[in-house]
């Protein structure tokens, strides 16, 4: 490709491949994604595979959102558990002051 050993401007930004260009451009099947680029020595139109700035930031706020709820997930079973161990506690010395 063109784009790898000389300068190039985008043409068109990344956008998303239609069903038609899945099939019939290459570079659509790694990401989805495509930007059209005109070479500057060849004067050739190429499209490049891309990644879409959108669709990234929506993953990674996808992925934070689910971090943060494994986490409170996890804070609250610390938070049962201890309380059950505390309650088994107080029991044990319940029954200790008993016996005497």
């Amino acid at each position: 490709p063109c784009w790898r050993v000389e300068q190039f401007v985008v043409a068109q930004e990344c956008t998303r491949c239609s069903g038609f260009e899945m099939k019939t451009i290459p570079a659509c099947g790694s990401t989805g994604f495509i930007e059209k680029i005109n070479c500057a020595s060849s004067h050739r139109d190429e499209y490049k595979s891309c990644r879409s700035a959108a669709l990234e930031a929506q993953r990674f706020w996808r992925f934070v959102g689910s971090a943060l709820g494994v986490a409170a997930a996890a804070a609250a079973i610390v938070v049962l558990r201890q309380r059950v161990l505390d309650r088994r506690a107080l029991e044990k010395v319940r029954k200790q002051i008993e016996s005497i």
